[in-house]
């Protein structure tokens, strides 16, 4: 390790993490406080809003980086609340598609609503050129990686 930023860069990966790590947690007590569900039903529900039309489960597990067992389990969940359906493929029986319900994105839309308010709350210290300099960092980041 000769590189002098070697050290530098290890010191910003661990605030990083830290700062991601902290925003998560305050997200989870939110969701879990105000709205009395979890992180995963919020992820599950954001997926199913972005793709009305709804996707396969395998599609979902994809989508949210997660096993196939781990969103069949927040899917059942939600679907015995009502705010998620599963229908068969009427092509392929293996294949199940899931969607929100209308009441889904009812309950979908208060919870999204609020996580941007909370989000805003946690980051509020961030001014629009702190936003624009970190973002841009982020892409440049991530397209080098791609």
């Amino acid at each position: 390790m000769n590189d002098p930023l070697s050290k530098r860069r290890l010191k910003m990966w661990i605030r990083l993490l830290g700062v991601t790590r902290a925003a998560e947690g305050q997200l989870r007590e939110y969701l879990r406080l105000n709205h009395e569900t979890t992180l995963p039903r919020f992820d599950v529900m954001a997926a199913l809003w972005r793709r009305r039309e709804g996707v396969t489960m395998s599609e979902l597990s994809r989508m949210l980086l997660v096993s196939n067992g781990n969103a069949t389990t927040v899917v059942d969940r939600l679907e015995k609340d009502g705010l998620v359906k599963r229908t068969q493929s009427t092509a392929d029986r293996r294949t199940v598609h899931v969607a929100l319900t209308d009441e889904g994105a009812r309950v979908f839309e208060g919870w999204a609503s609020g996580h941007e308010a909370e989000l805003d709350r946690i980051f509020e210290t961030m001014d629009e050129t702190d936003m624009d300099a970190l973002t841009a960092i982020l892409k440049r980041m991530g397209s080098e990686r791609a």
